[in-house]
């Protein structure tokens, strides 16, 4: 084997165990969780020609961090939100969202609610109007964009959260 051919082959041995050293390195899922001092916020919708018994615009507020070596780009996140014992209201935010690696961002998920759609959410309505605190829970699963390692879906698992004030 002559030099060039030896510096040839040694170049891409290298090229090929650093790919594989990639590959191995995976992405782990983001982390979720509720952003300290800011909550989610319930806010009743008066009926109307697009909702003829009401309803409610719901803000959740979501830390998400990023802890792999890489930037990643968070394109969607989907699944079932629970208030209280109400049925579930399914959820799908496509966002689109560029995470840096190893931070975190504070972002919104917006939900809106027809009362005629879900009408066992009426009863959260009248609940929310007495002050008290509503419990929630996302659960559902979310697509990342990683480049060349792929675009990997982690879930289902729990999400978020927390409890949810009236405003």
């Amino acid at each position: 084997m002559t030099r060039t051919q030896l510096s040839i082959a040694t170049t891409g041995f290298a090229a090929l165990a650093g790919c594989a050293a990639l590959s191995s390195l995976g992405i782990v899922p983001l982390r979720f969780s509720e952003p300290p001092g800011v909550r989610p916020e319930l806010r009743l919708l008066g009926p109307s020609v697009d909702r003829p018994l009401g309803g409610a615009a719901l803000r959740l507020w979501a830390r998400i961090e990023n802890p792999n070596g890489i930037g990643v780009t968070l394109r969607q996140v989907a699944g079932d939100l629970h208030i209280e014992d109400a049925e579930a209201v399914a959820v799908d935010f496509p966002l689109g969202l560029p995470l840096v690696a190893h931070q975190d961002t504070i972002v919104p998920l917006d939900v809106s609610l027809r009362f005629d759609h879900l009408p066992r959410l009426a009863r959260l309505a009248r609940a929310a109007l007495t002050g008290n605190p509503l419990g929630y829970r996302l659960e559902g699963s979310f697509s990342v964009d990683a480049g060349s390692l792929g675009s990997p879906r982690f879930g289902p698992l729990t999400l978020l959260t927390g409890e949810i004030r009236v405003r």
